[in-house]
């Protein structure tokens, strides 16, 4: 990982609907441009993506997305409305900030939700995207949710089971983000807290499958929890307002931008096929299963795949 170091600029932009989000730029004002995609929904762009880069090749763009980390109004907040914050809207701001920096086009950088975000993203607007690096790859379509809701409860089973029994019985052989997303929404601060803290302690425990797994230390801060847990389940509850399969049906839209895919391949939450099927529809993507690795760039595989990809195309034009 390259060293750490700071903004040389920042701001917030008003994207509309009563949003204004966080940016802030680093690196080489003159150097190849690249956006940050971070994860969650709701995680925010941290100061640790910053060390992917090297800080003289690239101009580094990290921006927290609706509702979530510097970027404002809360998610947090009790009365805070998430109807505006969809993907659409997401991508809407990525393209106002691109044309904002009068950006060309940029590498995308983007893990788990980032990865989902990052491919709805590039499909869409292939026309303004270099390179694309994506890690723990998602795609948030349905059958993906119910995996990662229902069917995890394999694995975890008495986790799971108190992940369940956290919704109101009638509600618990439903979709379980949608009967969290209404809780997480309750007057009630003392409901709301423990859905918030329900759902966390589950985000913590369905990626825990690999020898390097570390509890999250950011589900300590009830208000990271409830903005956290609000986004994601805000999100998964409706997958992601994607059409089912649609990121592998229209990866032909991708053709011509060089992509690196990375995925550990104990990352049973997000299991490994998700990457091997975009890499199999995206001809000009390389697929990376790291061993022994899972979710997350935790593992020192995964970090160094990251930087060799970014060191490789930072060499481009």
């Amino acid at each position: 990982m390259h060293p750490d170091i700071e903004p040389y600029d920042h701001g917030m932009l008003d994207v509309g609907d009563g949003h204004h989000i966080y940016w802030e730029t680093c690196g080489n004002p003159k150097g190849k441009p690249a956006l940050v995609i971070h994860g969650g929904p709701g995680s925010g762009a941290g100061a640790s993506w910053r060390r992917y880069f090297d800080p003289t090749r690239y101009k580094m763009v990290l921006v927290d997305q609706r509702n979530c980390g510097r970027s404002t109004p809360d998610a947090a907040e009790p009365t805070v409305d998430l109807s505006t914050n969809t993907t659409a809207h997401l991508i809407a701001d990525f393209e106002q900030l691109r044309r904002t920096f009068g950006v060309e086009k940029w590498l995308l950088l983007g893990a788990s939700w980032g990865a989902t975000l990052g491919l709805a993203y590039a499909e869409q607007h292939p026309e303004a995207i270099s390179e694309v690096v994506l890690f723990s790859v998602t795609n948030t379509s349905r059958r993906e949710v119910e995996w990662v809701t229902r069917d995890m409860g394999r694995i975890f089973p008495a986790e799971w089971a108190r992940f369940r029994d956290g919704v109101p019985e009638d509600q618990r052989d439903g979709n379980l983000a949608l009967a969290y997303s209404r809780l997480l929404h309750d007057p009630d601060p003392a409901v709301r807290e423990k859905a918030a803290r329900d759902w966390c302690d589950w985000e913590d425990t369905h990626v825990r499958t690999h020898p390097d797994w570390r509890p999250d230390s950011a589900y300590d801060d009830p208000l990271f929890r409830l903005r956290f847990a609000r986004l994601v389940t805000h999100y998964w509850a409706h997958a992601a307002w994607l059409q089912e399969d649609v990121l592998v049906r229209e990866a032909w839209r991708l053709n011509g931008i060089p992509g690196v895919l990375i995925h550990g391949k104990l990352d049973i939450s997000g299991p490994p096929d998700i990457a091997w099927r975009m890499a199999q529809a995206w001809p000009d993507a390389e697929l990376h299963l790291v061993d022994r690795e899972g979710h997350g760039a935790g593992g020192s595989r995964t970090q160094e795949l990251i930087l060799q990809a970014l060191e490789r195309f930072g060499l481009r034009a």
